[in-house]
């Protein structure tokens, strides 16, 4: 079994703790009480040739362990913010990544910007969890999804105000997202099976995508020249979290990644 397979079992595991600790009732009535999503979407539309930025906030991974053991998400967050980031990418997974569902509201309300939740999204009780929880946009990861059960998720999704990143790694996962009617798609440069991580992925795939979705570049960007090359390819936006989160000066990071520094 490969680690993703881990993170999934144990995935299934929490939901239905989560279900049984707040029925999904409680959830719709604290939908019902949130305001508009911010426009995720329309957040990384930009002008050709720039990049535009989701910033991610991450404590720690299975591959890399602690990224930063003081890490403050609410600083980092108004760090990202100030800087120039286009949005806000919040991992909530605990047991792999150490971080929390707790995290959104307190960071929704520290900053503007719209927020993604990172996670393994596999049942549509989490979209309730994430809209209510102040999320603007999930997670979903094609690796871990059946065809049918990402066509429901995605309908759920829109029928919540959710935007959705829909996440691949390979061709056959790529038409799925496509097949799917995904209008933003995130192209990992991760292996989630290995933990490998090659820019070339994004390069590789990029060709195949039709006109029309926003395309996402994700994870092993620590430079602008890495950035530049996947923009100059055809990518939107790149999604960032060791680079930033690692980084002495964050905002000048920032900018670099953003192609203005």
């Amino acid at each position: 079994m490969s680690i993703l397979d881990d993170i999934v079992r144990d995935k299934r595991q929490e939901i239905a703790r989560r279900r049984a600790a707040t029925p999904r009732a409680e959830l719709e009535r604290r939908v019902a009480q949130a305001g508009p999503a911010r426009d995720f979407e329309g957040a990384l539309a930009g002008r050709p040739g720039r990049a535009r930025l989701i910033a991610e906030v991450k404590k720690a991974s299975p591959s890399r362990g602690v990224l930063a053991g003081d890490l403050d998400p609410l600083a980092l967050a108004r760090s990202y913010a100030a800087a120039g980031a286009h949005a806000i990418s919040v991992l909530t997974d605990e047991k792999y990544f150490q971080g929390s569902l707790d995290l959104l509201a307190p960071i929704r309300a520290a900053v503007p910007l719209p927020l993604l939740r990172k996670d393994f999204t596999l049942d549509e009780y989490q979209l309730w969890e994430s809209r209510a929880a102040g999320a603007d946009a999930v997670l979903l990861i094609v690796a871990i999804l059946a065809p049918a059960g990402l066509r429901d998720l995605v309908a759920a999704a829109k029928g919540l105000g959710l935007a959705a990143l829909i996440e691949c790694h390979t061709a056959g996962e790529l038409d799925a997202a496509l097949g799917a009617g995904a209008r933003i798609v995130g192209l990992n440069n991760r292996d989630l099976r290995t933990f490998e991580t090659r820019i070339e992925t994004t390069l590789e795939l990029l060709p195949l995508i039709p006109p029309g979705p926003i395309v996402v570049s994700e994870s092993g960007f620590f430079t602008g020249d890495q950035v530049r090359r996947v923009v100059d390819a055809g990518a939107h936006a790149v999604l960032v979290g060791e680079g930033l989160v690692r980084a002495v000066d964050v905002g000048a990071k920032l900018r670099e990644l953003t192609l203005d520094g």
